[in-house]
């Protein structure tokens, strides 16, 4: 196992800026996964943590070795570094063994010794009575398996996957996400892996890092990031959040404060330096509004679909009635469009104060 350091890294494609001072600090061990929209500049950061790109500016070190400094640069080959690419890149006129064996036959392994390790990983990944068959002759789960046997028998001590799951059904990237974390609990690995799917990143990662625009916004436990992100960008990201503006913010300790929010008074969690403060972004989910019989938020329902366990209505609220929102009913339930409602806020979270 190997910790990872990256040190406020740049990299620039002519013109255009694609990682701004970019810094993470990883545990050996560590599952890691970074998160953010195409284009935000997260498989060109597991390039440069695989060597495949330069570094501008900025350094980064595996297991206490600086591996790539705008001078140094230490060759993919030589980082001790599995990659798990999108595509597999599987040699297709090998068999599953001989896919396996490949690196370990460049990495001059004895014969014996080879052997030994393609079986003992295509075992650990269930895949051992297909040891003789071709890539063309899996299923798509099965391919992904023999590039993970792949890294797991050159002892990686640092696994980077670039959207492994991307081009799979949604049945079968399920299977693979449990996969994963068994290979991660097997190998012990650091592992680095880059996704645009949320669920996945929220499932899988001890870790993650959200980006944006070249930068990192937020980079913290998954449970963190739901319920207490650090921006509105975060806030907006993860699970369908939604950000509105409260007014009168008023901390009552032990991360607790009140607010007024559509004219009504509503309790939230909040930082434990929280401030008093005029005005104050504030952060929820669908599921953290409910109906209520008593006082509440007005407002009127323009959509409701199924969604089994639950109705998703969407609604217009606020006293004058301009402000959409998302709310979770549990079934069994019944409303229609057009039905007045009330809602009632049991859980949100005081975006801290940037400037502060």
């Amino acid at each position: 196992m190997s910790d990872i350091r990256i040190d406020a890294i740049s990299k620039s494609f002519g013109p255009t800026q694609v990682l701004k001072d970019v810094s993470l600090a990883i545990e050996a061990g560590e599952f890691v996964a970074v998160l953010g929209p195409s284009g935000c500049g997260k498989t060109t950061l597991l390039r440069c943590l695989a060597g495949f790109e330069r570094l501008d500016g900025g350094a980064i070190a595996i297991g206490g070795e600086a591996v790539s400094t705008p001078r140094a640069h230490v060759p993919p080959e030589s980082r001790g570094i599995g990659v798990v690419f999108q595509n597999y890149a599987l040699w297709p006129h090998m068999s599953v063994a001989q896919n396996v064996a490949y690196g370990l036959k460049i990495a001059g392994i004895p014969r014996a010794e080879r052997t030994k390790r393609v079986s003992r990983v295509l075992d650990l990944v269930a895949l051992g009575p297909l040891a003789n068959r071709r890539p063309a002759d899996l299923s798509g789960g099965q391919r992904q398996r023999v590039a993970l046997a792949r890294c797991l028998a050159m002892e990686s001590r640092v696994v980077l996957l670039d959207e492994p799951l991307a081009n799979l059904d949604v049945h079968l990237r399920g299977a693979l996400e449990e996969e994963f974390a068994a290979f991660h609990a097997r190998s012990g690995a650091t592992m680095f892996y880059i996704t645009h799917d949320q669920a996945e990143a929220l499932a899988l990662a001890d870790r993650v890092a959200v980006m944006n625009a070249g930068r990192i916004l937020q980079f913290d436990r998954p449970q963190a990031l739901f319920s207490q992100p650090a921006s509105e960008t975060v806030a907006g990201f993860i699970g369908e959040g939604r950000v509105l503006e409260a007014e009168d913010i008023r901390p009552l300790g032990n991360g607790r404060a009140a607010a007024s929010l559509m004219g009504q008074t509503v309790e939230l969690r909040c930082a434990p330096g929280e401030r008093a403060r005029g005005r104050a972004k504030i952060s929820f989910h669908p599921g953290d509004l409910h109906l209520t019989e008593t006082q509440g938020i007005a407002a009127n329902i323009t959509r409701a679909t199924y969604r089994g366990a639950y109705l998703r209505a969407e609604v217009m609220a606020g006293p004058g009635g301009h402000v959409p929102l998302s709310v979770n009913i549990a079934a069994p339930a019944s409303l229609t469009r057009g039905q007045r409602i009330t809602l009632a806020l049991r859980d949100g979270w005081v975006i801290p104060d940037a400037a502060a």
